[in-house]
């Protein structure tokens, strides 16, 4: 019996190579991408674009999962407790990873430790948007008009402590102005009384203001980022328009639970860069004003922990609680 033992213990040495060896490649079944924020908004744009070209890539389905609520985390935490070997991965936004950690009082999981980054996936630049009654029509005719009055502008954001939020703030340090905030539930309600004029401004992504641009009812002062968005080429960039150095943008990018085996993640982070780069998907978001990027896991790492230490000196700063 002892020697059957033995031999039956060799058998299964020799034989579990063989049987890792026949296991299919990742991934071999549908892998789901959790949103966790309600459709429609950029960061789950931006997830079903990538879900369906990572579709045709790997020939399994990628399957888009809302999860909404508590400014991100419900998702994030669905994602924190998932099973880490990369069939259940999250499109997370600043908000969710940046912004939260020095945000929120209590969040259900560790942000630091919860996650494995993988890849940042696309910038998203803001867009300082006007009601088309306001009667400045570049940044520095914005900022008198703000100066004339101080705290009666009006503009609205996604909510207390949003990146919209943020972004309006630091633009009242760089400029020294004070604007009257009011917060939302979303940045789509902000739009809608923007462009009823019952407020005067918002900022919003390039990405979810084009129908409103469309409209005729808002007009673009200027964008957040560094650089032009080559979706409104005409628009001036904040730092060139009298506010120099200022940059706040939004972002969007891929994370899967702690534990993650490596070579997934960094397999998922190869074929994610393949992906919003290949000319079709950068036509696709460059055209709707995001700017894609790509990366590697320690890339995007270090991105998170930079944004992560920016937002939260600001947050302590401005004094700024979740609603």
């Amino acid at each position: 019996m002892k020697s059957l033992c033995i031999a039956m213990s060799i058998c299964g040495l020799l034989t579990t190579p063989a049987a890792f060896a026949q296991d299919p490649a990742f991934p071999s079944k549908t892998v789901t991408m959790v949103v966790p924020f309600p459709p429609g908004g950029g960061t789950d744009t931006g997830a079903r674009w990538v879900a369906q070209k990572l579709s045709e890539k790997w020939g399994q389905s990628v399957v888009v999962d809302n999860k909404p609520g508590a400014s991100g985390t419900i998702g994030a935490d669905y994602v924190a407790r998932a099973k880490p070997d990369g069939y259940t991965i999250m499109m997370a936004n600043a908000q969710t990873v940046a912004i939260n950690p020095g945000l929120l009082k209590k969040i259900p999981y560790n942000t630091e430790k919860a996650f494995a980054p993988i890849s940042l996936v696309a910038e998203l630049p803001l867009v300082l948007l006007v009601n088309s009654e306001v009667t400045a029509k570049t940044t520095k005719e914005f900022i008198a008009l703000a100066k004339q009055d101080p705290g009666e502008l009006t503009y609205g954001s996604a909510g207390n402590g949003s990146s919209t939020h943020l972004a309006a703030s630091l633009f009242e340090d760089a400029t020294g102005t004070k604007l009257m905030h009011v917060p939302y539930k979303g940045g789509g309600p902000a739009m809608q009384d923007v462009m009823a004029g019952h407020i005067k401004l918002t900022l919003l992504t390039v990405l979810e203001s084009a129908s409103a641009l469309k409209s005729g009812k808002v007009r673009p002062v200027a964008v957040t980022s560094d650089k032009r968005s080559p979706a409104l080429p005409e628009v001036p960039t904040l730092a060139e328009s009298g506010v120099p150095g200022y940059f706040s943008i939004s972002w969007i990018g891929l994370l899967a639970p702690a534990g993650t085996p490596p070579e997934i993640v960094e397999k998922i982070a190869k074929d994610v860069q393949q992906v919003v780069n290949a000319p079709e998907m950068r036509d696709r978001l460059v055209g709707q004003g995001a700017t894609p990027v790509g990366g590697s896991p320690a890339q995007f790492k270090a991105f998170i922990d930079s944004e992560t230490q920016r937002y939260r000196k600001l947050i302590a700063d401005k004094g700024i609680v979740a609603d």
